[in-house]
């Protein structure tokens, strides 16, 4: 793709995600134990500043994940009372401007409420009858604190039975004219598209571009666009260097010597 998308800012988190669990796959684990290799934080940190760079590598992918994403968006919603309870990756997108219900709240509160009573009640009624056991108030609050406790356990079986019922209605709930299921799971399906692609044809390659290679271990990654730093080694000439004789470099000339007899 000549001119791929850049990649949106509500989509960064899910960039580091990926980029977290490719730091952790282990081909980049062996390369970066070899010597001279960078560190898995200076990877994470050209990794980041590269991003758009990497993400190009799954354009195509991604391109049509936002795209299915932005047409949920401009869906209207089907009228009220006849939409079913969508996926969580469709609940995300539609922002709701009202509060938990009544009910989910309830079923919290009331236990804990419930339950924090009984503890103060039989505390207090255990503690009045170990200091006067003649005392009448110590019986009606031990009584209390059982029936507090009680209540505690059962408005935590309501509470229970309320999501199961309600995971059920939602589970079977028809779905309506629209097509709220059915676009949403393809969203769903594009977005795995588009995060393999990424880790598989983005992320890897560039990380193992930055690191060395391991000998014996996976080979390198290649994917346009992503190239390892180039070295070249000095020249050094060997002893059948045609500029060498056999005395030594050209242009040298070794000292004469005279022996002890030799007469001037």
């Amino acid at each position: 793709m000549s001119n791929p998308p850049p990649l949106l800012a509500e989509d960064r988190p899910e960039y580091e995600r990926l980029l977290g669990e490719a730091l952790r796959d282990s081909t980049v684990l062996t390369a970066l134990r070899a010597p001279g290799a960078l560190t898995a934080a200076e990877l994470r940190v050209h990794a980041l500043r590269d991003a758009d760079r990497i993400a190009a590598a799954a354009a195509e992918e991604y391109e049509r994940y936002t795209a299915l994403r932005e047409s949920l968006r401009n869906t209207p919603p089907p009228p009220a009372g006849t939409e079913p309870t969508a996926p969580a990756l469709l609940s995300q997108l539609r922002s709701s401007g009202g509060g938990a219900g009544l009910f989910p709240v309830l079923t919290v509160l009331t236990p804990i409420l419930a339950w924090t009573a009984a503890v103060a009640l039989l505390l207090l009624g255990y503690l009045v009858r170990a200091a006067d056991p003649s005392a009448a108030l110590a019986g009606p609050l031990i009584t209390a604190g059982w029936t507090a406790l009680a209540a505690g356990v059962a408005a935590m079986a309501v509470g229970i039975i309320g999501l199961v019922l309600t995971a059920l209605r939602d589970g079977s709930a028809a779905t309506p004219v629209g097509t709220d299921r059915q676009q949403a799971a393809e969203l769903a399906r594009a977005r795995r598209e588009w995060r393999t692609a990424l880790r598989e044809r983005g992320l890897l390659p560039y990380l193992h571009s930055a690191l060395p290679a391991v000998p014996g271990g996976p080979p390198h990654f290649s994917s346009p666009g992503f190239s390892s730093p180039s070295y070249s080694s000095p020249d050094f000439t060997g002893p059948d260097d045609p500029g060498l004789g056999k005395s030594g470099p050209t242009g040298y000339t070794p000292p004469a010597f005279t022996g002890p007899d030799e007469v001037g």
